[in-house]
Order: structure tokens, then sequence, then C-alpha cells
């Protein structure tokens, strides 16, 4: 899958993309709210090379998609099936650099249009950390709703913690 925007660029990730995607992942601002830690420059190259290989969307294989403004990679989103009939659960991370510009919401958006379109998704979703608020702003943006909010169900990097659960179908879109 590939597409373009009004501004990015949409795509698979190729092996040019490794030092834009480790400027993102080495802040640990940007981790701080994720499943796993700051990548290191020694575990970057393996850690890199898992979502070059997720360049389809199956029942078995999830897809990671770069996304591109001009030339530099400035997001990295990913899409899985789980274990209920057509639905998938949606991930993303953008580099700190731009916040505030939009481009996140515009990928993010376009994504979701895509997924309900070419994909025949019945239901899209977005797990999170409740502490992540720009995360719950994008995801209500775009028009998912806040469906549930766990209290301290989830164990990571070394804490229990909240998390919430996003959720819309194809009548939930935003006309944009």
């Amino acid at each position: 899958m590939e597409f373009r925007t009004d501004r990015l660029f949409i795509r698979p990730f190729r092996s040019t993309d490794l030092q834009d995607v480790f400027d993102i992942y080495k802040d640990d601002d940007t981790c701080r709210y994720l499943l796993h830690d700051r990548w290191t420059f020694e575990d970057r190259q393996e850690k890199f090379n898992k979502k070059v290989k997720n360049s389809s969307l199956s029942k078995e294989t999830m897809l990671s998609l770069a996304v591109v403004h001009e030339t530099k990679v400035i997001g990295d989103l990913s899409v899985w099936y789980t274990d209920m009939k057509d639905t998938v659960e949606i991930g993303y991370s953008f580099s700190s650099e731009i916040s505030g510009r939009g481009y996140a919401t515009e990928a993010v958006g376009n994504l979701v249009k895509k997924l309900f379109d070419e994909f025949h998704v019945h239901r899209i979703q977005a797990q999170l950390d409740a502490r992540n608020t720009s995360s719950q702003k994008l995801c209500e943006r775009i028009g998912m709703r806040k469906e549930a909010h766990f209290i301290k169900n989830y164990w990571n990097k070394e804490e229990w913690t909240d998390s919430i659960i996003y959720g819309m179908l194809l009548s939930d879109l935003k006309e944009s």
C-alpha cells in the first residue's frame, strides 16, 4: 500500500530510511508511551529490519508504513488484524520535530480512509497509554471515539499503566 496526501507520501519502508527512523525512535520523549524503549545505535538495524519486512497487510502479517514529507521520513504507521473478524488496530509514531503541524492527523486520517475503502475493514481501533494526551487528541480529530478506559491494566516499563481504547466504524468517519 502506498498513497499520497496533500503534503505527504505514505509507503512501505526502504533500506535507505534507517537513519530517519532511528532519529524518531532514539528519542526518549517519543518512546515514553510506547511498548518499547528508545532504540540504541546497537539495536537500530535489527529493529528497523522488522519494519522493512512488514510491507503488506494480511491476516498473518502487520503492515508498517513510512510517512514521508519532502524527502524525510517523519512518521511510522502500523496496521494489523486483530482476532475479531474484519477488525484492525493501528499504531503510529512521529518525529517530535514536526509536532503541531498537522502531519500526524493528515497521515492517520488518510490511512483510516484507505483501510475502509481498500481493505473493507469493519472496525478500526487504537489502544494507547492513557497518559498520552496527544495520541488521544489525534484519535478524536480523525473521528474515533473513546470506548474504554482501563485502570492500571497494563504492565509496561516497570509500572502499571492505564490504557484507553479508541474505535471507529466507517459510519464514524468524518468528512474532510
